[in-house]
């Protein structure tokens, strides 16, 4: 079957279509995003305003569009951080669903972090022993530890790529004053956490998921996405700490003429940089491997297990 997947979240609008089967991979048939950084347009109440919903309406109504057109038998819509933190969700989730007949589900952090580690799990396997996941958002940091396909440890810190830039790094290129306070703030806020996963023990095998690892490896070395997805892609802690006091240094023009980085993402880069940074640190990581699946094939995933379990209740 056709299903889309329609992820409102907090830097991009993506609709990812895939051909789906139980029991095998899904497999990419299109993809439609639209950047509209909804966790950079909150206003000083916590709200989405007027112009941001009229644009997340629209993009959501482009987006449905392309489903029909591509023959999606069903849309799974959802929204992450920033509608889920906005004061307004209500009013915003009410007005697209009026205007568009998509009723999107708000999933929690750790809802979140478990569909995301559910992919990560699928993807490497049951050889890959025990897997700690990290995943950068624009609005929020994932992290989550288990042996099996449910984490035995997730969490969501408000930690995301998108709004530390906007609450912490205003000047372009950074003060280093800026820089040296988001760095305080962002290992303050994740060594609260780091005792829930450090209780474990160590995991055989640390992932990434996300835009922003993915850059970050990227300008690291890693290869190309043009290379496929099946193409090994690693980002070393130590390779991270050269990078992020070159990032601190650069304009955000500059950032954006590294290698893999988008336009639309170098804003972003240097806070991500300093969460992925703090992160692998505090929860002693050296080095960790790039997942090519994330939150999106974790939906599908789950709708897919879901399918098979009623179709062996019928059959029984």
């Amino acid at each position: 079957m056709r299903l889309g997947v329609l992820d409102v979240g907090s830097n991009t609008v993506h609709l990812l279509v895939v051909d789906a089967h139980p029991g095998a991979r899904p497999l990419p048939a299109h993809s439609h995003k639209a950047e509209l950084r909804l966790a950079e347009l909150l206003d000083g109440d916590g709200a989405i305003g007027p112009l941001g919903v009229d644009r997340l309406v629209t993009t959501v109504a482009d987006a449905l569009q392309a489903a029909e057109d591509k023959g999606c038998e069903d849309v799974l819509a959802f929204a992450t951080s920033a509608v889920r933190e906005a004061s307004n969700a209500d009013k915003v989730l009410t007005r697209v669903r009026d205007e568009t007949g998509v009723d999107l589900a708000v999933l929690s952090g750790t809802e979140e972090a478990r569909l995301t580690f559910l992919a990560a799990r699928r993807w490497f396997g049951w050889s890959a022993g025990k897997l700690l996941l990290l995943d950068i958002g624009g609005g929020s940091l994932e992290i989550a530890y288990g042996i099996d396909e449910e984490p035995d440890a997730a969490v969501s810190l408000p930690l995301g790529a998108g709004r530390l830039t906007a609450g912490w790094l205003p000047s372009d290129p950074p003060d280093p004053a800026e820089v040296k306070e988001l760095r305080r703030h962002v290992r303050a806020r994740i060594a609260r956490t780091v005792g829930e996963f450090t209780r474990f023990g160590p995991p055989d095998h640390v992932v990434a998921t996300s835009k922003t690892f993915k850059q970050l490896a990227r300008i690291a070395g890693a290869a190309r996405s043009t290379e496929g997805l099946y193409v090994q892609r690693a980002l070393s802690r130590k390779a991270l700490e050269e990078w992020v006091p070159k990032l601190a240094a650069m304009t955000v023009e500059e950032r954006g003429n590294l290698p893999g980085v988008s336009e639309g993402r170098s804003a972003q880069l240097l806070a991500g940089a300093l969460v992925a940074e703090g992160a692998m640190d505090l929860l002693g990581v050296e080095d960790l491997e790039i997942c090519p699946w994330a939150l999106r094939e974790g939906v599908i995933l789950r709708r897919l297990d879901h399918l098979t379990s009623t179709e062996d209740v019928a059959l029984n």
